[in-house]
């Protein structure tokens, strides 16, 4: 049995924040703003992975109003996702995501997003796309008030 499900994720830019994406430290003058890492692109991904196997979403199972998950990396949110749609007997098949971002440039750091994300998850990176795109200086993305990322995730049943 394969399903899929898609997420969805935005968080503010801030000075004074670190700059978290796909796992990866960015520098940048300025970061997301969020309980955990506020790394949008992971937990757009986790909200389609947990979509698709019909276990809620990261809010639910990482609430933003806990200690435990204040500052958590969401690299750790990614590996107990995996691990949560594993008691179901699912198994990622592959991951497709788009960072929307006006600045700074993803496309020199996705390679190493894939890399790092295929490590946590322990897929071939060959299994996680990872796209980015700029809103053409439109809405909240393009004045750089915030990165919002979409995902699509499809999931398989062990048999």
């Amino acid at each position: 049995m394969i399903r899929v499900g898609m997420g969805y994720d935005v968080h503010q830019l801030v000075p004074n924040r670190d700059l978290w994406m796909g796992g990866i430290k960015i520098e940048h003058e300025l970061g997301l703003l969020g309980h955990s890492d506020a790394d949008v692109l992971i937990h757009a991904i986790c909200d389609a992975i947990l979509g698709a196997a019909n276990m809620r979403d990261i809010g639910y199972h990482f609430p933003d109003t806990s200690a435990e998950t204040e500052g958590m990396d969401s690299k750790i949110i990614l590996k107990k996702t995996i691990e949560l749609i594993a008691t179901k007997g699912y198994h990622l098949v592959n991951i497709d995501a788009t960072i929307c971002a006006e600045r700074p440039k993803m496309n020199p750091h996705i390679p190493a997003m894939q890399q790092t994300m295929a490590q946590v998850i322990g897929c071939d990176v060959d299994a996680i796309s990872i796209k980015a795109t700029t809103t053409e200086k439109l809405g909240f993305t393009g004045r750089q008030e915030g990165i919002s990322a979409y995902a699509v995730a499809l999931i398989e049943k062990e048999p």
